[in-house]
């Protein structure tokens, strides 16, 4: 029985042809990028055709504004620091009660060890921003705000070009982390105001351990890293060349495929949904169904705990994702879910799947024909450590 795949938030499989582009750099093609041989001038090229790969990806206006780093994650920080740093007198973040921990765990950081002000903004019920607090909170005191493109749970997508738009009547500097919405859906930042976005390789067919912060020309910024002068002084480090290769050739194949995530995958997101809603019995969407990913299905099921469904579809060789986050040993309910007004307990039965241009239909009609049994099954069990006033927990046969 063929694996099926559905955690593509999570990460994605590395496309055939990115391994392809990446393969000569860990042999013939060795040298350093920074070295002024033959050996770094052909290797210095690769990197250029990358850097126009992303590029047009993102639809940047220059190559040069485009900084490989490691990841979503420094890309994030290095966005952040760099506002704090470069705005002087300027002292507050804002962000959303449901970014990535990315976000969340440094504004943290600094509010408890430098004192950084902090707005994190509400959401409602299908997780849309409340626009009038973002407003609100905009003001000369304030160095950056920062708010994803598409959320990594819920699929649901931000109006970032309007909210930067507001963020530079206020003299704010902005930034999205657009590691879930890149490659997914189009972005051209031609056409915004965005100052800063970070993009990650493995999300988007690419390998892992290598992304992208991009800078808008002209915008204030200090380097996370110092060092050598690599990436224009803005990032020290040699370079990782096959995977800068690998992530520019992801990004031009995932530009070829925007039409497909529109279209197909989108139909097979939409098709899973409504199967799912037909034969099982209290499950809802969540989210915004208006303004989404087309890739991603975040799904509710009441009174069971999605931990135990996750461990039933993958002894049938079913890989999905549950809404919560494994932290010291204990479920935490999804910070997502309870920013959009969701019950602990209610939190505890959501459950995601993410598909990618990798999917098919077999694949969706495996999940149909599985999870409602698997889903009676868990729901059919005696409850366990009831407590006064408590929704009543049920056994995980997966654990048991």
């Amino acid at each position: 029985m063929d694996a099926v795949y559905l955690d593509n938030n999570a990460t994605t499989r590395v496309a055939p042809a990115v391994v392809d582009a990446m393969l000569p750099f860990f042999g013939d093609q060795f040298g350093n990028p920074s070295s002024r041989h033959a050996f770094g001038s052909g290797v210095s090229g690769a990197l250029k055709a990358a850097r126009r790969q992303v590029q047009a990806l993102i639809g940047a206006e220059h190559d040069h504004e485009v900084i490989f780093t490691s990841g979503g994650t420094e890309s994030n920080s290095t966005a952040i620091l760099s506002a704090l740093e470069t705005m002087p007198g300027r002292n507050e973040i804002i962000t959303t009660a449901v970014e990535h921990p990315a976000i969340l765990a440094l504004c943290a950081h600094l509010e408890q060890q430098r004192g950084i002000r902090v707005h994190r903004i509400p959401v409602d019920g299908l997780g849309r921003l409340d626009i009038g607090a973002y407003r609100a909170a905009l003001s000369n005191r304030v160095a950056i705000a920062s708010v994803m493109w598409a959320n990594n749970e819920t699929g649901t997508l931000f109006p970032v070009a309007e909210l930067a738009e507001y963020a530079r009547q206020a003299g704010v500097l902005f930034h999205t982390d657009a590691v879930q919405a890149v490659g997914k859906v189009p972005i051209d930042l031609r056409s915004t105001a965005i100052d800063m976005l970070s993009l990650s390789g493995h999300k988007l067919h690419g390998p892992k351990g290598i992304g992208v912060l991009y800078v808008r020309r002209g915008t204030p910024f200090c380097p996370l890293l110092r060092g050598g002068q690599q990436e224009r002084g803005r990032r020290a480090g040699t370079e990782n060349t096959p995977a800068i290769v690998g992530l520019g050739k992801a990004a031009e194949l995932a530009l070829g495929h925007l039409g497909e995530m529109g279209g197909r995958v989108r139909f097979l997101r939409d098709r899973l949904e409504g199967a799912l809603l037909q034969r099982i019995p209290d499950a809802r969407v969540t989210g915004d169904l208006d303004r989404r990913m087309p890739n991603t299905a975040h799904m509710t099921f009441a009174d069971v705990d999605a931990e135990g469904i996750v461990a039933l579809l993958d002894r049938q060789g079913i890989a999905c994702s549950t809404g919560s986050a494994c932290a010291s040993g204990s479920m935490q309910p999804s910070h997502v879910l309870l920013a959009m007004g969701f019950s602990a307990s209610a939190s505890h039965g959501a459950l995601r799947f993410s598909l990618s241009r990798d999917s098919t239909e077999r694949d969706i009609d495996r999940v149909i024909a599985t999870l409602p049994g698997i889903v009676a099954r868990l729901r059919d069990l005696p409850p366990v450590g009831r407590a006064a006033g408590a929704t009543p927990k049920r056994i995980n046969p997966a654990f048991a």
